[in-house]
């Protein structure tokens, strides 16, 4: 895999996390949850890499982290929103395109 390859599909994981954080209740969920639903879109990554990128999201002030045991807490910021809205940029996290009305994690099963 290319280097820029690569680093496209890690800008979007991070969007796709916060898309989801974006949809769930109480905008949170732990990293295993988030691990789980990534592997549901598509996005088959280690536990530790989505804590990795969770933890680079905290850095960009886009996530809260708290730590449950093994597992991170993450919840969305009003500014990792504001990403998932496509009114911010932030530079490893990957610009959303336009979507349909229906959410993310509403998309039919295949």
């Amino acid at each position: 895999m290319s280097a820029d390859f690569a680093d496209f599909l890690r800008r979007d994981v991070r969007l796709v996390l916060l898309r989801i954080l974006s949809e769930l209740p109480g905008y949170a969920a732990n990293s295993s949850v988030l691990a789980n639903l990534l592997d549901q879109m598509g996005h088959r990554q280690t536990r530790e890499a989505v804590k990795d990128d969770l933890r680079f999201l905290a850095g960009e002030n886009l996530v809260t982290l708290e730590t449950a045991q093994s597992v991170l807490l993450a919840t969305l910021t009003e500014r990792g929103q504001e990403i998932v809205e496509g009114r911010l940029t932030v530079s490893g996290v990957a610009r959303p395109k336009a979507r349909a009305a229906t959410g993310l994690l509403d998309a039919p099963k295949i």
